[in-house]
């Protein structure tokens, strides 16, 4: 058997792979059922799941080969070609599947983490992918150099500090409940895009009515679309939301169809790459 040695780490956590594309459809493929695989599949059976999404094989061998150069697969060869999980991404996916299974939101009562932070000139990349980093888990920008996020994401901020390097620019604190001079959903307007997410919402509502009927085809793409909203969605509490804020319907209808096909995706999987 050979293995080919892992990527950078750096890498793994990629956030820009647009859902839908064939990338994305991969990763979440590979996200959802490698492990219970047992980390390894055949490069034909990976293909023929891809084909079942309908990605042409083409386009899907090009995709893999992407999504090795990323390092979150390993090529691996033993009685046939195949990848296996990178294992330094498996801390990705756990938590991953904390936040797109079971998304987190705040009462009026819990803590906020608060994200102070001066960082100079000459570590302006830092800044940058600091920022980015801190509005894919959900926080909002209070001002340029002060964010918030949910108290119970600190140990995801502390993950990100500790990836760039960037823990002696950084400070941290806990907070209750903000007091604002404007009412606390008018606040929380300017410091979160609330338009933008409410369309992020209603693109994922609308996307279920496209659904295919053969269960491992819907529920990747059920997964593939909601995957991206726990992250960038904070769950607020409802205290700094619209009446009419479309999160909850979301997550219902998230968790009333992820429970109906993820089993008969998994035996679908199971079959496929049984020989």
């Amino acid at each position: 058997m050979t293995v080919d040695a892992p990527a950078a780490l750096g890498v793994l956590d990629d956030i820009d792979a647009r859902p839908g594309s064939t990338a994305s459809l991969l990763r979440t493929v590979i996200g959802l059922f490698l492990r219970p695989l047992g980390g390894w599949i055949s490069a034909a059976d990976l293909v023929a799941l891809a084909g079942d999404l309908g990605i042409p094989t083409a386009q899907a061998r090009t995709g893999i080969t992407r999504l090795k150069q990323k390092g979150l697969l390993l090529a691996d060869r033993d009685d046939a070609i195949g990848y296996r999980l990178n294992p330094a991404a498996v801390p990705m996916l756990e938590r991953g599947d904390r936040r797109i299974f079971a998304m987190r939101e705040m009462q009026d009562a819990d803590l906020w983490c608060l994200i102070s932070f001066s960082i100079p000139e000459s570590a302006r990349s830092v800044r940058h992918q600091l920022r980015r980093r801190l509005q894919w888990i959900g926080a909002g920008t209070v001002s340029p150099a002060l964010w918030m996020c949910p108290g119970h994401l600190q140990d995801e901020v502390e993950l990100i500090l500790d990836e760039l390097d960037a823990r002696r620019w950084v400070t941290l604190f806990p907070a209750g409940r903000p007091q604002t001079a404007v009412p606390l959903g008018e606040a929380a307007s300017d410091w979160w895009d609330l338009e933008m997410l409410r369309s992020e919402h209603e693109t994922f509502q609308r996307s279920l009515d496209a659904l295919p009927d053969e269960p491992f085809a819907a529920y990747v793409r059920l997964i593939d679309s909601w995957r991206v909203l726990p992250y960038v969605d904070p769950g607020l509490p409802t205290s700094m939301l619209p009446a009419d804020w479309p999160g909850r319907r979301s997550f219902d209808e998230f968790a009333r169809l992820s429970s109906t096909l993820a089993e008969p995706a998994l035996a679908h999987v199971r079959a496929a790459t049984a020989s």
